[in-house]
């Protein structure tokens, strides 16, 4: 994933918060994958606005630490791959 990306969530994909579970959830058809939290708070900020880069930074703000980069692009490309997320 290039950090200059706009990563966005694929249409037919949704985040949901499962109360029976406790956790989030992304729903794609026939399949839904239980996140953890940081995968959760990586997906909510795809949305086609933000920059790989600038979602890296929002989350170190949030989190308050650094160093994020190199596991979100990671993750931000497995989710590509997976067919979670396009740029």
């Amino acid at each position: 994933m290039d950090p200059g990306g706009k990563p966005h969530l694929v249409p037919k994909a949704r985040l949901r918060f499962d109360k029976v579970r406790g956790g989030d959830m992304l729903l794609l058809p026939e399949r839904v994958v239980q996140l953890n939290t940081s995968s959760a708070a990586i997906l909510r900020l795809c949305d086609g606005t933000r920059t790989a880069a600038e979602i890296t930074a929002k989350l170190e703000a949030d989190f308050e630490t650094d160093g994020l980069s190199d596991d979100v692009l990671g993750f931000l490309r497995e989710a590509r791959e997976k067919g979670w997320v396009r740029t």
